[in-house]
């Protein structure tokens, strides 16, 4: 039987399932009216298929509140070290160290979150789900929520750079967006395989990875963040570090708004 239903599954796939709601209980702590409810959902089956689309459009994994913490992480690490500004090899030690702490703050963030958890459900299972119309309209839901994820994603790592005096490497072709989705990608698998290997998360070896000038203890994510963005980025030649740009960097970094590795 084990055999058979194994046979099933990997035919099928598994499946998208909210057996573990209960309409009649949404309704009590919702506050509305049963008449209304049915109203709106004469059968339940439409709800939770409202439901699966509501999930699939939800802003929340952009906005998970962990992620404010790698705000302040990065604009401490900023302001810690604004004299690593006046070199190339700090500006770039700053980069990693950057990465460093916000890649690790946001693998805990992500694997942490039971709203993430969901989020990545619904992208390894929707299309399990029986109704073409439903699945098709949890696929669009699904890309429009993945574009502005990955925009403000890329939005960050923009700004980052451009702050640091890196731009993208001409023969690569890449972009922001591409840094982004990369960069996610990798940050989810991980997340997934530490579930069942948890020695992903806290495996850590001391390492001064892409030039960096001094060790420092680095994690997968972070190692995997920065051959991402090392791959991409380099110094940009054109911007002459003088006074007025390193004053100007420094305020800009003090001020950091939401950034996001």
């Amino acid at each position: 039987m084990l055999h058979t239903a194994t046979g099933l599954i990997d035919a099928s796939g598994l499946t998208v399932s909210l057996d573990h709601i209960s309409f009649e209980e949404v309704i009590q702590q919702a506050g509305v009216s049963r008449s209304a409810a049915y109203r709106r959902w004469p059968y339940k089956d439409l709800f939770f298929s409202d439901l699966l689309k509501e999930l699939a459009q939800a802003a929340r994994p952009a906005a998970v509140s962990g992620f404010e913490a790698a705000t302040t992480s990065i604009r401490q690490v900023a302001t810690a070290h604004l004299d690593w500004l006046e070199t190339p090899d700090g500006r770039r030690d700053l980069v990693l160290e950057m990465i460093r702490r916000g890649a690790l703050n946001d693998f805990d963030t992500m694997s942490g979150s039971t709203e993430w958890r969901t989020y990545l459900a619904l992208h390894a299972t929707f299309l399990s789900v029986a109704d073409a119309g439903l699945r098709n309209d949890l696929q669009a839901a699904l890309a429009t929520s993945e574009r502005g994820f990955i925009s403000r994603i890329a939005g960050s790592w923009e700004q980052l750079a451009g702050l640091l005096g890196y731009r993208l490497r001409p023969e690569v072709q890449g972009s922001f967006e591409m840094i982004a989705s990369l960069a996610s990608a990798t940050l989810r698998g991980l997340v997934i395989m530490a579930l069942s290997t948890p020695e992903l998360a806290s495996r850590r070896v001391q390492a001064r990875p892409f030039g960096a000038t001094q060790a420092a203890e680095w994690s997968q994510v972070a190692l995997s963040a920065a051959s991402i963005a090392f791959a991409f980025l380099e110094p940009d030649p054109t911007i002459d570090w003088n006074n007025a740009r390193l004053a100007d960097a420094r305020r800009a970094l003090g001020s950091l708004g939401r950034v996001r590795i």
